[in-house]
């Protein structure tokens, strides 16, 4: 069993920054895939970016976000810079035991409780 903790949500105004941690625990391991997800109001889900082999991101946020990780806390993140109003929702991290990046986070074997964004204009 393991356990996905995302945290860095909050407030912020359009063009600025927050960077997102997502923390695993328990079986989680860190060469797993990992990937970001945000679910925005009255919208379908959708993958922001994935972790494996090479790193890739949503056309939506490509150039302002980044993914990062730091192995040796188990731990990664998601950098974001000029923000949008349209960026703002929940964002969720997964990870997968298997080596693919898959589009719909419900194939992912771990999936944090989400942490939220609000993006003002």
């Amino acid at each position: 069993q393991g356990e996905l903790v995302e945290s860095g949500g909050g407030s912020v105004q359009a063009g600025g920054s927050l960077t997102l941690s997502c923390t695993g625990s328990g079986d989680i391991e860190r060469n797993y895939v990992w990937a970001w997800f945000r679910e925005a109001k009255n919208k379908a889900r959708e993958r922001v970016g994935c972790l494996h082999r090479d790193m890739s991101y949503a056309d939506a946020v490509k150039g302002r976000f980044t993914i990062s990780q730091d192995f040796s806390k188990n731990t990664m993140f998601l950098q974001m810079n000029m923000l949008k109003p349209e960026d703002s929702a929940t964002y969720y991290c997964a990870v997968s035991t298997k080596p693919y990046c898959y589009a719909s986070m419900n194939d992912y074997d771990y999936r944090g409780q989400g942490t939220q964004v609000i993006v003002s204009s």
